[in-house]
């Protein structure tokens, strides 16, 4: 099973990652990684944080020639921030020697709503707001990308592709009947076009806002201007499809094993996402069951299939073999230009929220970051079922499983 670990602030020198139990034999490269974390940074929306930060990931062990060993895997993402001549973060976040002078005078004491900021002090019993901040910052999720990589590549062996694509941004979002029925084709087209839901994220990726339909793009971008030209924010709604997944992954043996408790799990760890749903969930709970439960057909090969997929490729925590399709609710961000009302925890008196350098809609970022946490966790449901200690062994379990449900 792939265990992972990461450490690090979001101004601090470096963000590291270490994975255990990547297979040996499999073919990765930093330039794998790289684009997937490049993929993170771009949206219309984003701070001036992205203009500095050029994440490239380092490997630095578990890897030889290109190939992992099955040893484990160290990561390192350095934070250009840090080594910048305008900036103090060297001074502020050094980790050892004393603080600086004057630091009691630049110790944060002014949450800001929403974020951690105040409930990290509360648990930790911090004097200094700056601890919160640089932890809980998704700052973080760059190295989660990073690792999440690891995955989808061992995946993609294997014929499962990931994708993702906004489905809505404050008011923006796919109203119309026509756009809806223009989105369903369009997303069908492409999962049966090779690579599937590969080709999802491709198309994805041309828009600023990653949205397929040019109008509700165009509308997502009036949104995110008219929230930045008030000092606001905005959140939406993403969805991310993981296409070519064999039946039988998952179990509904225990209920810590289920694998859209995982899945929602992993979804819900992402910084301000606050909903998710499997499928069409939302929208079946208002109808009858007879309009909700996808029926089974047999064809004159007597293959088992489906001609719908409102369960959204999951039945009873386990793969059915179809796409299987998570959508997720982010909210606003919570760093706001013109701040909301907040209390100064030095004097116990009424306050402004302090401003952070900080994205205006992040909800593009959002998904590509969605893509990783799903390709971690049905990586580890994958070798669950087809596990061993290098590529060309989980080979044969994979093909021998797959002769056996023929």
């Amino acid at each position: 099973m792939i265990r992972f670990l990461t450490a690090g602030e979001s101004h601090g020198k470096a963000l590291l990652g270490i994975v255990e139990g990547v297979p040996a034999g499999l073919e990765i490269s930093a330039a794998y990684i790289n684009h997937q974390l490049k993929r993170r940074q771009q949206g219309y929306g984003r701070g001036t944080r992205m203009k500095i930060e050029h994440d490239e990931a380092e490997i630095l062990s578990g890897v030889r020639f290109g190939i992992t060993t099955g040893a484990p895997i160290a990561l390192v993402i350095y934070n250009h921030d840090w080594e910048s001549k305008s900036s103090d973060w060297k001074h502020f976040l050094a980790v050892e020697g004393d603080p600086p002078q004057g630091y009691e005078d630049l110790k944060v004491s002014i949450p800001r709503p929403g974020h951690a900021d105040l409930v990290g002090a509360m648990k930790y019993r911090y004097d200094d707001l700056r601890n919160s901040i640089e932890r809980a910052s998704a700052r973080e999720t760059a190295m989660r990308v990073a690792i999440g990589s690891v995955a989808r590549k061992l995946l993609e062996i294997f014929g499962v592709f990931i994708g993702s694509h906004v489905l809505s941004i404050g008011e923006a979002a796919y109203r119309k009947q026509n756009s809806r029925i223009s989105l369903a084709k369009t997303l069908q087209a492409l999962l049966q076009a090779s690579c599937g839901a590969y080709k999802i994220a491709e198309e994805a990726d041309k828009s600023e806002v990653r949205i397929l339909d040019e109008h509700v793009a165009a509308s997502a971008i009036s949104e995110i201007k008219k929230a930045k030209k008030n000092g606001d924010t905005l959140g939406g709604v993403f969805e991310v499809i993981v296409s070519g997944l064999p039946a039988g992954l998952g179990t509904y043996v225990h209920w810590d094993r289920r694998l859209d408790g995982l899945l929602g799990q992993a979804i819900l760890s992402i910084p301000a996402v606050k909903g998710v749903e499997i499928g069409e969930a939302f929208e079946n709970a208002k109808r009858f069951g007879s309009k909700v439960h996808d029926e089974l057909f047999i064809d004159h090969a007597g293959k088992i299939f489906r001609r719908t997929n409102r369960a959204g490729g999951l039945e009873g925590g386990v793969t059915n073999g179809e796409p299987l399709i998570l959508r997720a609710a982010m909210k606003p961000i919570a760093t706001l230009m013109r701040p909301l009302r907040s209390v100064d925890l030095k004097v116990r008196e009424g306050a402004i929220a302090r401003r952070e350098r900080s994205d205006f809609c992040a909800v593009p970022a959002a998904s590509v970051i969605g893509e990783s946490v799903v390709a971690l966790v049905i990586a580890n449901a994958f070798l669950e079922k087809y596990g061993g200690d290098s590529i060309g062994e989980i080979k044969e379990h994979f093909q021998a499983s797959r002769d056996s449900l023929e």
